[in-house]
């Protein structure tokens, strides 16, 4: 932090006297930021020398892993700047607060946000955006930034507060400004143990009601920032309610003061061009569009530093080769990386333990790992080695794979651990498999990748048929194994009260049978994936996201 000669923590002057400023954290250099911000998992060499089922458990850890890079160095600036500039136009020692909340009461009164106010306040509320492709630290950054941050603050003087610094909520699915309105009163009511919920968010108020009430609340709480996430939701949203919702933010920033900062990916850019007010206010800071990592320094100390965190039995150094490797399976998306590394080891740990292999990370198995574990995302990686931004906007979500990732990481600590012999009467009881939660999740993925609802449901019907245990993740698996291959077969229904006569050839296929597809497609030199594509039965992955 910024010190004088005495090691006093220095005050400007415009924050000296803010009691909603002086509250807060001290301003942090760039270092101080760095080391604040860092989160590196625990490790000890010792570890290397656990049973494999331990050290599957140590991979763990790199879940949580966060080493900064200097966008998210430059990220806590910004913040930072935003909180404290939003506070001065509301500085309570000089009136300025209950000017504010006066005109707040007379929005209330009229049910009109866009009222002239009684009081002229100066607006010092700014607007910030940060958009980029998905897996490159944007949610994980700004998480590390708020939590340099007291989200409450309580205040005895000049009156009664409790002042909210930040609040962060996530963009509804379908772009619903009544939704996000609800949201905001549910997490004050977790914050500070009130009832605005069950007060403001009833069904029976209009959304101009609750958005009037919303930003009342913000007003009442000195909100510092409001941080919503996933704002590339609103595609979803029909043209109204997306319009309603941008254009209630942008009041939130310029008629309200409350900071606003917006946080999506690609697909999100468009919104905040269609209206130059909107893009204006969310460049009020300067906004960000944050690339994936180029092969270059910054990716060559990201990936240095996080190598050194292995739990094989054997260290194995980094070379060009598996940096080579590392970066063209992930195309410099950090998180992915860090998914590719933790996964790798598992695997090695595996190879081990049940065949008494090297534990090694070879260029070859990393190149394993990624082609049996990030199928869900291999479009998304093909559209960044062809630098194909078009592509990029479809392929926003990584849900599906942080899912199936953490299964196979499940997975494999599950295998490597000890076989235990236990006895009827200490056995307790039997875990039971819950069939419809792998059900959802392996429909959700395979229409992630684009099957229709009908096609999934099928095919997953088919491979449970044949192996009912299999774990979603390798259920995927084979599912895609026999799209790509050959049609599973399958026995046809018998209609009821019908009995087939011996000796009578088979109705012929309509063209558009799936049985007609596939056998069409074995006859010739195309795979029953790619006919069902030309053929309109599955869609392109992730189309229905397109914009």
């Amino acid at each position: 932090m910024t010190t004088d000669g005495d090691d006093e923590p220095i005050t400007l002057p415009e924050y000296r006297d803010n009691p909603f400023i002086n509250r807060l954290p001290p301003i942090l250099s760039a270092a101080e930021a760095l080391e604040r911000l860092t989160d590196l998992p625990l490790f000890d060499e010792a570890e290397r020398r656990y049973s494999a089922h331990l050290r599957a458990h140590c991979v763990q850890r790199l879940g949580r892993y966060f080493d900064p890079l200097d966008r998210h160095i430059l990220l806590e600036s910004r913040f930072s700047m935003l909180v404290r500039q939003g506070y001065l136009g509301r500085n309570p020692a000089n009136g300025d607060y209950v000017r504010r909340l006066q005109n707040s009461y007379d929005r209330l009164e009229q049910n009109d946000l866009g009222i002239v106010p009684r009081h002229s306040v100066e607006a010092t509320a700014n607007g910030f955006a940060i958009v980029g492709c998905s897996g490159i630290g944007k949610s994980r950054g700004i998480e590390r930034v708020l939590k340099l941050y007291p989200q409450t603050i309580h205040h005895a003087q000049p009156f009664s507060l409790e002042q909210v610094v930040w609040l962060k909520l996530d963009c509804p699915y379908k772009g619903s400004p009544k939704q996000l309105c609800i949201n905001f009163f549910a997490e004050m009511d977790k914050l500070l143990g009130t009832r605005y919920r069950r007060k403001y968010g009833a069904s029976r108020f209009a959304v101009d009601e609750m958005m009037a009430w919303m930003a009342h609340v913000a007003e009442l709480h000195a909100l510092g920032a409001l941080v919503v996430d996933e704002i590339q939701h609103l595609r979803q949203a029909p043209g109204a309610s997306r319009d309603d919702l941008l254009n209630f933010l942008v009041t939130l920033v310029n008629t309200i003061g409350i900071p606003v900062m917006i946080i999506g990916t690609l697909a999100a850019v468009p919104l905040l061009q269609g209206a130059f007010r909107n893009a204006r206010r969310a460049s009020g800071m300067g906004s960000l569009t944050w690339e994936r990592l180029p092969p270059g320094p910054a990716w060559d100390q990201f990936v240095e530093r996080m190598w050194d965190f292995q739990w094989t039995r054997e260290h194995t150094p980094l070379t060009d080769e598996l940096r080579h490797v590392l970066y063209d399976e992930t195309q410099g998306i950090v998180d992915l990386v860090v998914k590719l590394f933790m996964l790798s080891q598992v695997h090695a740990i595996q190879l081990g333990a049940l065949r008494d292999r090297p534990e090694r990370l070879g260029a070859g198995l990393l190149r394993h790992v990624a082609r049996e574990n990030f199928r869900l995302v291999a479009p998304m990686i093909e559209a960044l080695r062809a630098n194909d931004m078009k592509a990029l906007v479809l392929y926003d979500d990584l849900s599906p794979l942080h899912a199936f990732v953490q299964q196979a990481l499940d997975n494999a600590t599950t295998r490597l651990a000890p076989s235990v012999t236990v006895g009827p009467r200490a056995s307790g009881r039997t875990p039971v498999r819950d069939e419809g939660k792998v059900r959802e999740a392996t429909l959700n993925a395979l229409q992630a990748i684009g099957l229709t609802p009908e096609l999934a449901e099928l095919a997953l019907s088919e491979a449970l048929a044949e192996a009912p245990d299999l774990a979603p993740m390798d259920l995927l698996a084979r599912i895609m194994d026999k799209l790509q291959g050959r049609e599973p077969e399958k026995k046809p229904a018998k209609r009821r009260g019908v009995s087939k006569a011996k000796g009578v050839p088979p109705a012929p296929l309509e063209a558009n049978d799936l049985r007609a597809i596939a056998a069409q497609a074995k006859s010739g030199e195309q795979t029953v994936h790619a006919a069902f594509l030309d053929a309109g039965v599955i869609r392109p992955p992730m189309a229905d996201f397109a914009a």
